[in-house]
């Protein structure tokens, strides 16, 4: 199945060299392989193409860049050795294969990079890593510690014991959140294909690559694969979500060929390869990316046009007063949306007073919470220290 999205006006199908430029200044990079690129089309690990991108990755640690790979792979290695020949469906199977490829998958992996004395590290998340802003600032802390020390992180999603509800789905969602999480300066998700195109360039000859996609931008239609390869949980819808969220949090992301050799260094020497999403303009402090991106929304606020001008425009806090409805169950302390009138949700932070609570005072003022609830913990619903305003 596939869908046409409606990406950009000014998403350029011709090159340009407007936002590659720069890409060698460049320090922190995450690199993103899936399976479709690992197997080669194959239901096993193609070796030559994983010793391939590993030489890759060497030579950008030569250049002094900072280097973290997310790679899918371990159920397509468990695949191989069970002698699987479609991917598993359910989540037992899946962690089973998991269980038996990670270890064969990081194997490959060691072997790959020891002639060239690179050292590795391997970590396996799932999505309560980054829910969790104890447990998200820890994977943080270690990953900062493995670059300092010059070993090169591997991540993958912990399959062996994620269920649904903590699943990540898919490894472009996770190398997103990996990127915004290390404040990268530029995500590169590798894929089968050239980039994103106008139509299914493996069907229709008059498909154009779409080299360039602003922000803040609406209109032009381009196709999205939503199924992926069978081999994978992906697609290009999951990429172009990913991008998409990287890039609002200021990391430019490039989504491009990964059989292709050489191409991490034509992508870092600024050719115009691939599909490059503008970053936002401005980048967000770590606790802003982890509210924006990394948390679960546990309800909604909707608010009056008042109440988003003073939060958007002037910084403000949001005060009971201009809360119009309350939507789902959360308690003080949990992420929620903040909404306007037509239901867009522009902003998330972490409420002061449980969903009851915020019904009870909505449409207050502050200084009547107190009679309301019989006890005033708080002067605002979300404080402006504890929320991030959404491009977009």
């Amino acid at each position: 199945m596939s869908r046409a999205e409606r990406s950009s006006p000014d998403a350029r199908s011709t090159p340009s060299a407007g936002l590659r430029t720069g890409l060698r200044e460049a320090k922190r990079l995450v690199v993103k392989v899936g399976s479709a690129v690992l197997s080669k089309g194959d239901i096993a690990l193609h070796q030559a193409t994983l010793e391939r991108i590993c030489r890759e990755l060497v030579w950008l640690r030569k250049e002094g860049y900072q280097v973290v790979l997310v790679s899918s792979g371990a159920i397509l290695a468990g695949m191989g050795r069970l002698g699987l020949t479609e991917r598993p469906g359910s989540i037992p199977l899946k962690q089973a294969a998991a269980a038996v490829g990670q270890s064969l998958l990081m194997r490959r992996y060691e072997e790959a990079f020891a002639p060239y004395g690179q050292k590795l590290g391997q970590l396996l998340l799932t999505q309560e890593d980054f829910r969790s802003r104890h447990r998200y600032l820890n994977a943080r802390n270690t990953l900062f510690a493995l670059l300092h020390l010059g070993v090169l992180p591997v991540i993958n999603e912990n399959d062996t014991v994620a269920v649904e509800e903590i699943r990540f789905g898919d490894n472009d969602h996770l190398s997103a959140l990996v990127a915004t999480l290390l404040g990268a300066d530029l995500l590169v998700i590798l894929t089968d294909l050239d980039g994103l195109f106008t139509a299914d360039p493996r069907k229709d000859p008059n498909a154009k690559l779409v080299h360039e996609v602003p922000r803040r931008s609406t209109g032009l239609h381009f196709w999205a694969d939503e199924s992926g390869t069978g081999l994978g949980t992906g697609g290009m819808v999951t990429k172009v979500k990913a991008a998409r969220a990287a890039a609002a949090a200021g990391v430019p992301t490039i989504i491009a060929n990964g059989l292709v050799e050489g191409i991490l260094e034509r992508i870092i020497q600024g050719e115009a390869v691939g599909t490059i999403f503008q970053a936002s303009a401005s980048r967000m402090r770590s606790r802003k990316r982890w509210l924006a991106f990394a948390t679960e929304r546990r309800g909604r606020i909707t608010v009056d046009v008042g109440a988003k001008e003073a939060l958007v425009r002037h910084g403000k806090s949001l005060l009971s007063s201009g809360v119009v409805s309350v939507d789902g169950e959360f308690e003080g302390g949990d992420v929620v949306s903040l909404c306007d009138i037509d239901g867009v949700e522009f902003a998330r932070g972490v409420a002061s007073y449980d969903a009851a609570q915020v019904e009870q005072i909505k449409g207050i003022r502050s200084n009547q919470i107190e009679d309301a609830l019989g006890v005033k913990s708080f002067d605002e619903v979300v404080h402006r220290d504890n929320l991030v305003i959404l491009e977009g």
